[in-house]
């Protein structure tokens, strides 16, 4: 039988041999095209899940809060348009696929803002702030 090397601009051996799991905080380098020219951009966050293994259609979801808003995205593991792949922490998990953190960090926010207390509105009115700059104005000699 004759074997096919497979041609691609991924080297898929490197990709293979990275070891990522749920629980990691990696850097995903994307190749990002704009008119002409290619430029790279980080994207960092904490894997959440891992699916398919190491086959062809291998994926795994990178979610960060970025704004107060929680992004996830899904990587294809061979795709040629991620330049490369840093695993930055590994956290232990006890769970394959961590979902459950969407709505930690929900809950989260929700607390956090039943801490934050009204503050009484102390901004002048706008006939206040004329009635101030003619004050001042009549105040300042004239050069």
């Amino acid at each position: 039988m004759e074997t096919r090397e497979i041609q691609s601009p991924v080297k898929i051996v490197d990709r293979k041999a990275l070891d990522i799991k749920s629980g990691d905080t990696v850097r995903v380098w994307q190749k990002i095209t704009e008119k002409d020219k290619t430029r790279l951009q980080a994207f960092e966050g904490l894997v959440i899940a891992v699916k398919h293994g190491k086959e062809a259609g291998a994926t795994f979801t990178v979610r960060r809060v970025a704004s107060g808003v929680g992004v996830e995205k899904i990587f294809p593991l061979y795709s040629p348009m991620i330049d490369s792949i840093e695993t930055l922490k590994r956290s232990k998990v006890r769970r394959a696929k961590l979902y459950h953190i969407r709505e930690k960090a929900a809950k989260e926010i929700r607390r956090q803002m039943r801490n934050i207390r009204a503050l009484p509105d102390n901004t002048p009115s706008p006939d206040e702030v004329t009635e101030e700059v003619v004050e001042e104005v009549a105040e300042t000699p004239a050069e």
